[in-house]
């Protein structure tokens, strides 16, 4: 399977992630899989007339093209021509080139949440005209058409996250390589469903703190971040937890708050983003598929049967008084 790589509006985010993946790493996943690269450019040596000469190939159906990914927003000001952004050497602007060679491809793939549905890229007024491959925020038709499909006769295969991470586009090239992604394996969005029917909840080390509702007041307490500091992880999907970067990393396990970097528009939440934004004291955003008086009810009862060790330990910046199972002296 033959890839072809292009980067637009954005800060590479999604690439360094990808070359971070160890054990094994991107290439060797990816090489040992048949999977390689017409162009990447970060990986690939050629340059110049020899990107400008390939593209022209790809887009006149010369060489073919299984995968088309795309890192980073398509801009489309001024004015809608998209010339912000030409693509060095050929005189033509990057959105021209998307809509030429996306049809040439048997799978477009947008890399990270810029290309998804516009990201961070978008923020502050937009005066680039930033949008995602297929999505302008929620908003479905952008750089590509809303009925937009590949030569598979997938929509564009969404692999939002700011960065994402690495084994989400290793797994989905895998799985492509395979022919075992489908309609039914994406969600709503065209997140693959592997890791968007999971969310960041799932397996964050801080749910003993979230179970008694004892919260962290700033970023270098170790208590839930929810009631607080903005954490939307109870209803932002990902499993960045259950298999955090290389291993170990994720963000609410470096104590900051997840604020849901895979979903459209995530990037203008209208409050700052380690704050939780309150109505008479209640979180605006409450955990997914949870009625508000439930977990209001809960949340009362939690609190009053909170341990003294796990409120003492949710205001420090560390284990201050350890747990003490049945049996240890």
């Amino acid at each position: 399977m033959k890839i072809l790589w292009l980067q637009s509006a954005g800060c590479g985010g999604c690439t360094m992630s990808l070359l971070c993946a160890e054990n094994p790493n991107v290439l060797d996943t990816l090489g040992d899989a048949g999977i390689e690269f017409l162009w990447h450019p970060s990986l690939s040596v050629e340059t110049g007339d020899e990107v400008t000469d390939l593209l022209s190939a790809v887009e006149r159906g010369e060489i073919a093209l299984d995968v088309l990914c795309f890192e980073g927003s398509v801009v489309t000001g001024p004015r809608g021509t998209g010339r912000f952004h030409m693509l060095a050497g050929t005189g033509r602007p990057m959105l021209d080139w998307v809509r030429a060679l996306a049809p040439r491809a048997e799978h477009v793939v947008a890399v990270g949440t810029c290309a998804a549905y516009g990201g961070m890229t978008a923020a502050g007024g937009n005066p680039s005209g930033a949008v995602g491959l297929q999505y302008d925020g929620r908003s479905k038709g952008a750089a590509l058409d809303e009925g937009f499909t590949s030569r598979s006769g997938l929509p564009v295969i969404n692999i939002a996250g700011c960065p994402t991470h690495p084994s989400w586009v290793t797994e989905t090239l895998l799985m492509l390589a395979g022919g075992a992604l489908g309609a039914a394996d994406l969600d709503g969005f065209g997140r693959p469903r592997f890791y968007a029917d999971h969310l960041v909840h799932h397996g964050c080390t801080k749910n003993e703190y979230y179970e008694y509702k004892a919260s962290a007041r700033t970023l270098c307490e170790i208590g839930c971040m929810m009631e607080h500091l903005g954490c939307v992880g109870t209803q932002a999907v990902g499993d960045c937890n259950i298999r955090p970067w290389n291993g170990e990393g994720s963000c609410t396990r470096g104590n900051y708050p997840c604020i849901a970097c895979t979903a459209p528009e995530f990037e203008e939440p209208g409050h700052v983003f380690t704050e939780t934004p309150t109505i008479a004291g209640i979180p605006v955003g409450l955990p997914s598929d949870m009625p508000k008086a439930w977990f209001m009810a809960l949340a009362s009862l939690s609190k009053a049967a909170t341990p003294k060790r796990i409120d003492t330990n949710a205001h420090s910046d560390r284990i201050r008084v350890a747990p003490s199972p049945k049996g240890r002296k």
